[in-house]
């Protein structure tokens, strides 16, 4: 059986395990239900950019080179909030966007794999970002108004945690010792004055675990490039936007836009 179609990053639904699901084309595959089955994906050649263009590759983070310079959804604020200016009515790329965007509850967050990390996402994505970064628990600090406020609180916590995921480390099951509960009390102290007002008042901790059967003690990412560059093997695991199988890890994230052919074998 064969699936053709752009790769856009998995879906998942949180639960006592977490479930994934890939669209490609007009199909919608269960991906927990392949684990354990032996899968081929196979590169076209083709990718289409969020703006629907058909290229032949991408510029930079799965965009066209024109959609990367010019969209608000490729603009530097997307990586550094500290940046927004939408709260002054400040247009980066989009005024209107930037403001449906940016002006909306942010939450800043710690996120425990085998450390623990600083992170920022709207409200709404909670708790699809960890899930997506393959975090083992989270916790919320604060939730504030917009995303400006959750940059400079994230830029003041950089001092005391990273804000970097190790993906090998995460794909290994490595875990930390680190109490969560105590990064957030040192992290709520961290704050500056102006952000206490928007503390959590305890931390409520989010456990997710993932369809992996097998760990890797290796990791081997692969990649694609050129068409007709494929993988084959059997799917024993999913964790993060990752797909791990005994040919190695395959990230469908950084792959968003590459037309590919998946064969369940």
């Amino acid at each position: 059986m064969q699936f053709t179609g752009p790769l856009r990053k998995m879906t998942t639904q949180y639960g006592p395990t977490i479930r994934y699901s890939l669209a490609l084309g007009m199909d919608l595959l269960m991906m927990n239900g392949l684990i354990g089955k032996p899968l081929r994906m196979t590169f076209t050649g083709t990718h289409k950019c969020f703006c629907g263009q058909l290229v032949p590759e991408v510029y930079r983070q799965n965009f066209c080179r024109e959609c990367f310079f010019t969209k608000p959804e490729a603009s530097p604020t997307i990586m550094k909030p500290e940046l927004s200016k939408a709260h002054l009515g400040i247009a980066e790329r989009d005024l209107e966007f930037e403001q449906r965007l940016q002006l909306q509850p942010h939450l800043v967050y710690l996120a425990k794999t085998d450390r623990i990390k600083v992170g920022v996402t709207r409200k709404t994505q909670m708790p699809y970002r960890w899930m997506d970064q393959g975090a083992d628990e989270a916790t919320v600090i604060l939730e504030v108004p917009n995303r400006y406020l959750a940059g400079v609180a994230e830029v003041a916590l950089k001092d005391h945690f990273t804000d970097k995921t190790s993906w090998q480390a995460m794909l290994k099951g490595a875990t930390t010792e680190e109490s969560l509960e105590e990064a957030f009390a040192l992290a709520q102290a961290s704050l500056p004055e102006e952000l206490q007002q928007y503390r959590t008042q305890q931390p409520e901790i989010w456990s997710m675990n993932y369809p992996v059967e097998q760990h890797p003690s290796k990791v081997k990412s692969m990649s694609f490039k050129s068409e007709g560059d494929s993988w084959e093997g059997e799917l024993v695991g999913i964790k993060g936007q990752y797909l791990i199988t005994t040919a190695g890890v395959f990230n469908v994230r950084s792959h968003e836009g590459h037309i590919v052919n998946l064969e369940l074998l």
